[in-house]
């Protein structure tokens, strides 16, 4: 008689996967605790909803009781260059590989949905799908299927495919007999950890997410500490670089789908026309892109920040116009900006306006009070509500070649 993995590895084959393994989900394991761990530290950072589910996220079998096996899916994600370069460039601006294409969520979801059912109509038992959106702990599920294992950098890492892996996992009360789990491969390797530029992990295989970029970039709403602020280089939507300086991606290849390619126009974008985009433009140029989900204000903080390191006399003008933006939090990213690129410009604007002698009430969250290097540490910023500017076509965003300074790492 055949075995039913092999034919699910077949379907999953045709689906676009480039692996499928087999995990048990109702053995105990002890990742639950470690999360308990993290989330009890507060290193999950405004992450409310890890907390609030922190009691399903534990097994899966806290979710579903049901589960028995898990088909664990990876679907390759692998640039066709080396971030590393373009994340030292900071005349442009970084955007993580993983978000240069298509949403991978949608990209995955319907796929796994119909690999569900031919699970489902081939066991006869009831499934689950899930891809990156539920509380479930992919990563320790993909280790236990023998995928990869996590890295010091937390992330999943494998022999096969480096650390670009997208994860989809579906759940089914069926008794699919389990692939040996993997070990951890890292040895005394310290790459990942070395190149953080925040300092973000404590320890290996520990991560503080209030200091990671990614975090920084996505999740958090406020203004950022400033430390993060130069730290962040030209990244403005994630942060490859504990995954790039890894040694095992040389077996890495790159991505076959096309729906996971990177679009010409979030390779180096110019940071002038990133921070012209109001909220349509941002919304017709992140179609169907992760970035979307963030709003134009929280991208053009982002944005603002890389203005504010890039050391380019013609950005100023950028940072002058969006001092006057509707969204508070992108008019104190303004002010960081123009304080970092020209502390001539920061002074008459600040004369102009009225800051100087106006100190912070606790008031940073709202995006008002900005403190600015170029001033001191005692010195606040206190913006004006006002006008946007015109936005450019999104279609007509360029690259931004050549390179300067790279950016110190700590």
């Amino acid at each position: 008689m055949a075995d039913p993995r092999d034919i699910i590895r077949s379907q999953a084959s045709a689906l676009g996967f480039d692996v499928c393994r087999f995990a048990s989900a109702s053995d105990p394991w002890s990742a639950g605790e470690k999360l308990a761990h993290f989330v009890e530290a507060g290193r999950h950072g405004e992450m409310g909803w890890m907390e609030t589910t922190l009691e399903r996220r534990a097994h899966p079998t806290a979710m579903w009781d049901g589960a028995r096996s898990a088909v664990v899916l990876g679907m390759n994600y692998g640039p066709k260059t080396d971030p590393l370069a373009e994340m030292a460039d900071r005349s442009a601006g970084y955007i993580s590989v993983y978000a240069r294409g298509d949403d991978y969520h949608e990209v995955i979801k319907g796929r796994l949905k119909t690999l569900a059912g031919q699970i489902a109509a081939k066991t006869g038992e009831d499934v689950k799908v899930f891809v990156d959106t539920a509380p479930l702990m992919e990563k320790p599920l993909a280790q236990r299927a023998g995928i990869g294992w996590q890295g010091k950098h937390t992330n999943l890492l494998s022999r096969d495919h480096g650390n670009w892996l997208f994860l989809g996992v579906i759940l089914s009360a069926a008794a699919l007999e389990p692939d040996a789990a993997e070990t951890e491969h890292c040895g005394s390797c310290t790459a990942c950890l070395d190149a953080c530029p925040t300092g973000a992990f404590p320890a290996p295989f520990q991560l503080d997410a209030r200091r990671c970029l990614s975090y920084l970039t996505i999740e958090f709403a406020g203004p950022w500490p400033v430390e993060f602020r130069t730290a962040t280089g030209s990244r403005i939507y994630g942060c490859d670089d504990c995954l790039a300086v890894c040694p095992w991606n040389k077996f890495a290849a790159a991505s076959k789908e096309a729906r996971l390619q990177s679009r010409g126009a979030l390779e180096q974008p110019a940071l002038a026309e990133l921070a012209a985009l109001d909220d349509p433009a941002f919304r017709a140029l992140f179609t169907k892109s992760p970035i979307k989900r963030i709003g134009r204000d929280r991208f053009l903080r982002n944005v603002l920040y890389a203005v504010g390191n890039s050391a380019d006399a013609g950005l100023v003008a950028t940072a002058e116009r969006l001092l006057d933006d509707p969204s508070p939090i992108v008019r104190g990213a303004a002010v960081w900006a123009l304080g970092r690129l020209d502390a001539e410009a920061f002074g008459r604007e600040s004369g102009t306006r009225g800051w100087r002698g106006k100190r912070m009430r606790g008031s940073e969250a709202n995006g008002l009070f900005l403190t600015t290097p170029s001033v001191g540490r005692g010195t606040a910023a206190r913006l004006r509500r006002g006008g946007g500017g015109s936005s450019p076509d999104p279609r007509s965003i360029s690259r931004r070649q050549g390179s300067q300074s790279p950016p110190s790492r700590r």
